[in-house]
């Protein structure tokens, strides 16, 4: 197979080729002007022929013709009246509670940590203790929220602590 000088080949002139001039449509232009003055000639004719009596009616409504529409109205079914007077019972089961609850957010052996978790929930709003615990483990200082009655507003106060990016917290039983 021949090799192909294809760097130094030069391009065809374009000076010989011209694009070809597309003839003016004719029969689009005349099917668009017959479309156009049959729409025209149709909307003379209504208005031309329309009944004068029905062009009244249509601009302003009586008020009999109101008053027809208004009763046609449907008619409530009668179970609907019976369901509103049927009385329904229904036995509620209370919860019983756990007792009182505490939150706590943190045990740490140095009191320096707790004492600065205890002022990170204070800037939440909210009011925390650092208890210590003493175990065979040893010291403990432990971050603490409560007593809570309900369980309710123990997750209340955690869920306050969590969007103020302190994670962690846990809802115990107060002992």
């Amino acid at each position: 197979m021949a090799q192909h000088d294809y760097i130094n080949k030069r391009p065809a002139s374009k000076k010989n080729k011209q694009p070809a001039k597309k003839p003016f449509p004719v029969l689009l232009v005349s099917i668009a002007a017959l479309l156009v003055a049959g729409f025209g000639y149709t909307l003379w004719f209504l208005k031309q022929n329309a009944d004068p009596e029905q062009v009244k009616q249509a601009q302003n409504p009586t008020q009999t013709q109101a008053l027809e529409k208004k009763a046609e109205r449907p008619r409530t079914p009668d179970f609907i009246e019976e369901l509103k007077q049927h009385e329904i019972k229904v036995n509620v089961k209370e919860i019983e509670q756990g007792g009182p609850y505490q939150v706590r957010c943190g045990a740490f052996r140095a009191q320096s940590q707790a004492e600065s978790l205890k002022a990170r929930i204070a800037f939440a709003g909210l009011l925390s203790e650092v208890r210590r615990i003493e175990g065979k483990n040893g010291v403990w200082f432990v971050v603490r929220l409560g007593p809570y009655e309900t369980k309710r507003l123990a997750e209340s106060d955690k869920n306050r602590i969590k969007r103020s990016n302190i994670m962690g917290c846990t809802i115990l039983n107060w002992t």
